[in-house]
């Protein structure tokens, strides 16, 4: 209440409603380490809904995580640790970014997955060293969000039994009752989604939560659902069960009156007694505590498994396994294929060498190329297999990625058709806030796809993917190309990586004169003395630009062709590299079967965008090329049109 009232903005009535089931966790059940947030073998605490932000910062300055009460008191100010919404990376003891409902119950189902998977293959008899949980804390607006339904349908199938939610249940969103819009069965929904679900009819009852924490943990085969029945605001004699206490301060006045109902004798703002602060600080010796019985725990399997231990702990850390370049694919001359079929060969060569790989589709694994050939798959009782089957639930499987990532040991990927990344670009958003190493395999990459026409194939999305901060994205040009952008998007920190692939086979490229890792090279230079233009194509379509500049120099135009697979990689360059491959004062011609927006920084005023800025056809892919203008002929005639204007 004093954060949210001092900083004159924020969501006091649902921690005032939560407090009790997060003080029953926290104090009972949570195994962590305040004075080590990263430890390993830690239990996870998400929660998922965001705006109850100050829930959580007030459990980890009180249970001894470095953060202050001067930080508490900057509650959502300018450079403060203590935003408006848990941000990951800059609040220790945030596990992961949350405030989008629904992202945090999806992300959690990812630590969940990550956590059965590497206890899956590192385990041993008598050595069970990642034995912990993953716990939620989600409101009535998480598990009405979309998201919602596909993650938990997705654990209830994987029997990821460590994963704990407790659903706050005051029945109050932001435009009021939950019965303006919504009537489900909580309860019976999640028994379908094979989980298991209990209630505590009181959220103030410290035993019953207790007890239904203590029946969570014994079901080892079905994550649980615990509906704790709560109250909005609870304590406020005139917000409490209203809207009015989730969204804004509860007013000087009514606060002093908050305190006065629950016998809070002090009337200062906030006030911390020691006696209550020496209680709540016992968490660091716990933790303390915890830690070294892991650590004695760790040793022991160390020593009789030390292959097994040296091998997780370096997954742990992030480091990738030493020589693992050597198992990429030479595909060089491969005479031309689809680049997700050079994707599909590069991600089994890869399988062997990088264990920490976890792939898989939103049930396009054919289509995708995403099976790591030869590899087991994970399913409900083989959760250590290595390629994963998403079903179609877009939006979970990248909120999944990014709880994988997060977890640590796992570089995890996943792939659908570029034009569904909409379907999960909230978690692919995250990713990127969060800089998470997250791979995401986006085929079927233009109208090239074909048949299956507009509602398949994809004009915004490249455009759209490539305004979002932190995504690397890579739309290799060939086989050799792709095998590059593979080794650029495991190499690559700081962010996911989006890599955009061909449905259509593409033919081979000259190997020009740099790497992908550059972001732009020139494929083939001018063949009498300096260009008069620059042709700069993506993907399939620098081919386009190739055969366009054969007959532009046969009609005696000196063009040079630039691949450009990466612009944020181009960007990141020494002017002198970026001026190297685009001349200063030569003419620029761009073709990309996508919309043209992106390629405006990179032609400038004078030059020229061959694009498609409308929806696609249902045709096969030539016809569809041909009558959008994707064609030598057409990029040719844009060309002659610049130099002859």
């Amino acid at each position: 209440m004093d954060a949210v009232q001092r900083a004159n903005s924020g969501h006091p009535g649902a921690p005032m409603g939560m407090a009790p089931m997060a003080y029953v966790l926290w104090s009972r059940h949570l195994r962590h380490n305040p004075a080590n947030p990263q430890w390993a073998a830690r239990d996870r605490f998400v929660l998922s809904a965001g705006h109850a932000s100050m829930l959580l910062y007030g459990l980890l300055h009180l249970t001894g995580y470095d953060l202050t009460l001067d930080d508490l008191k900057a509650f959502r100010q300018w450079g403060s640790r203590t935003p408006g919404h848990p941000e990951h990376g800059l609040t220790p003891g945030v596990e992961t970014t949350t405030g989008p409902l629904g992202q945090g119950l999806g992300t959690a189902v990812g630590m969940a997955m990550a956590q059965a998977h590497l206890a899956a293959v590192y385990h041993r008899p008598g050595h069970d060293v990642l034995q912990h949980y993953t716990y939620v804390l989600a409101s009535d607006g998480d598990l009405m969000e979309g998201i919602s339904h596909e993650s938990a349908s997705l654990a209830g199938h994987l029997k990821l039994g460590r994963l704990v939610v407790l659903y706050d249940d005051n029945r109050i969103t932001i435009d009021g009752a939950t019965s303006l819009s919504w009537s489900d069965d909580v309860a019976q929904r999640f028994g379908a989604y094979q989980w298991q679900v209990l209630t505590v009819e009181d959220g103030n009852d410290l035993a019953a939560i207790d007890a239904a924490l203590t029946d969570a943990k014994a079901d080892a085969t079905r994550p649980t659902l615990i509906r704790v029945r709560t109250h909005i605001g609870y304590g406020s004699p005139n917000k409490q069960d209203s809207e009015a206490s989730h969204g804004a301060p509860l007013g000087e006045d009514e606060i002093a009156l908050t305190k006065a109902n629950l016998q809070w004798p002090h009337s200062e703002p906030f006030a911390v007694p020691d006696e209550a602060l020496a209680v709540w600080r016992d968490a660091l010796a716990q933790g303390a505590a915890a830690e070294a019985e892991w650590d004695e725990r760790f040793a022991g399997y160390a020593s009789a498994f030390p292959a097994e231990a040296t091998e997780l702990e370096r997954r742990l850390e992030g480091r990738l396994p030493d020589g693992w370049e050597a198992a990429l694919p030479d595909l060089a001359g491969s005479g031309g294929m689809a680049t997700r079929q050079a994707s599909g060969k590069v991600v089994t060569a890869l399988a062997t060498a990088v264990p920490d790989l976890l792939g898989g589709s939103a049930d396009l694994s054919g289509s995708n190329n995403t099976t790591m050939k030869g590899q087991p798959n994970v399913e409900p009782d083989a959760l250590g297999g290595r390629n994963v089957f998403y079903g179609v639930r877009e939006h979970a499987m990248g909120a999944a990625m990014n709880g994988m990532a997060l977890y640590g040991g796992i570089v995890p990927f996943g792939g659908t058709f570029l034009v569904f990344s909409d379907y999960m670009r909230p978690a692919i958003r995250l990713a990127a806030l969060m800089e998470q190493k997250v791979v995401y395999v986006f085929t079927h990459d233009s109208v090239g796809l074909g048949e299956d026409g507009p509602t398949h194939q994809p004009v915004e999305m490249l455009s759209a993917l490539r305004a979002i901060p932190n995504l690397l994205v890579i739309r290799p040009s060939d086989a050799r190309e792709t095998v590059e952008a593979w080794r650029v998007a495991l190499r690559h920190e700081g962010g996911p990586v989006a890599l955009v692939l061909t449905r259509q086979k593409v033919p081979d490229l000259p190997e020009g004169t740099a790497s992908v890792a550059h972001g732009a090279y020139v494929v083939a230079d001018a063949s009498n003395g300096a260009p008069r233009v620059v042709i700069v194509g993506s993907g399939s379509e620098t081919s386009v630009a190739v055969e366009a500049r054969e007959m532009l120099e046969q009609d005696g135009v000196p063009a040079r062709v630039v691949s450009m697979p990466s612009m944020e990689l181009f960007a990141q360059q020494p002017d002198a590299y970026r001026a190297s491959v685009l001349p200063p004062g030569v003419p620029r011609v761009a073709v990309e079967a996508a919309h043209p927006q992106s390629w405006h920084r990179w032609v400038g005023d004078t030059g020229a965008i061959v694009g498609i800025d409308r929806f696609g056809a249902s045709a096969p892919a030539s016809r569809v090329f041909a009558e959008y203008g994707i064609t030598a002929e057409a990029v040719t005639a844009r060309v002659r049109g610049l130099l002859d204007g």
